[in-house]
């Protein structure tokens, strides 16, 4: 029932008004400028959480709005030394122009480490980009750049073999499920099969030595990572939980208090209306998590720390 009452929020989201979309994105997207997403993290910084910040952009279509999302970059690594935020940087490839020119792509995703005072943390797109995204991570490591980090999905029937394909370098490393609609033949389709992914590729990366951001809202998941965190014998500072801005507050708030680092998602920019559809349609049981936590906010009484 509950699936089905996500997946209809979702059929409605184009229908909705833009400004009705954006009263709710609004708690979820930091804001269309970059003065929007530094006042975010100042925030999140003076909750004891640590940003990381993505530029809004996958739907580029030429060299130019590439380079744009490059130079979009720089002032957010200028704002990030210049404010003293406690944040790192979030890069799409597509938006560099992975889907314009492999070359092309990696020189500007080298501009971004350039000009990086922060690590940088590449994150992956559906299943088309897979490949290059590994590959250009692997040549971005082989020419000596160590402050850049890689996503695993675990959703992905792939992803064992890739973390263990990328064992040599003891990459940094962000887990996700993976929100991206996929066929059958490419990723798992079902939800106790994802989580069960999820701890294996998690155990697998501790187990090599790798950096973690165990990146989930779902409260089994996290309680899994605390395990394995404490069966591997590490310390809070020697991995983190992620999460999206305005989602689970109350879970990360806890999370905090307990003394783990946790570190949040701060997309901002002018596309944050494709954002906010394209990243629900992709989820709808995030528009679930939206819509209960935005009635909750509304309705007096509701509880909206979701």
């Amino acid at each position: 029932m509950t699936n089905l009452l996500d997946r209809t929020l979702v059929r409605l989201l184009p229908a909705v008004p833009k400004p009705l979309v954006k009263l709710i994105a609004d708690r979820y997207v930091a804001g269309a400028h970059l003065a929007d997403a530094c006042r975010v993290v100042q925030r999140l910084n003076a909750e004891g959480k640590l940003a990381t910040v993505d530029v809004l952009g996958e739907e580029i279509t030429s060299r130019e709005e590439a380079l744009a999302i490059v130079d979009a970059y720089d002032e957010v690594s200028e704002a990030i030394g210049h404010e003293h935020l406690g944040s790192n940087l979030s890069v799409k490839l597509t938006a560099l122009g992975l889907k314009l020119d492999y070359a092309f792509c990696l020189e500007n995703t080298e501009a971004v480490l350039d000009r990086a005072g922060a690590f940088v943390r590449i994150d992956m797109e559906d299943s088309t980009c897979t490949e290059d995204t590994l590959r250009l991570y692997r040549d971005l490591r082989g020419r000596g750049r160590d402050g850049v980090g890689i996503v695993f999905q675990a959703y992905l029937r792939r992803t064992l073999s890739d973390v263990r394909a990328l064992a040599d370098l003891t990459p940094n490393v962000r887990i996700c499920k993976g929100i991206y609609v996929e066929p059958p033949d490419v990723a798992l389709q079902g939800f106790d099969e994802v989580r069960e992914n999820f701890v294996a590729a998690l155990d697998l990366l501790l187990e090599q030595g790798s950096y973690v951001g165990i990146a989930t809202h779902d409260e089994w998941l996290i309680d899994q990572g605390l395990g394995l965190v404490e069966r591997h014998g590490l310390s809070p500072g020697e991995y983190e939980f992620q999460m999206l801005l305005g989602v689970r507050t109350k879970l990360a708030n806890e999370l905090v208090r307990a003394g783990h680092r946790v570190r949040i998602y701060v997309p901002y920019g002018e596309h944050w209306y494709a954002y906010s559809l394209r990243r629900l349609q992709e989820n709808p049981k995030l528009a679930g998590y939206i819509a209960a936590d935005t009635i909750g906010r509304l309705v007096p009484g509701r509880n909206g720390g979701a």
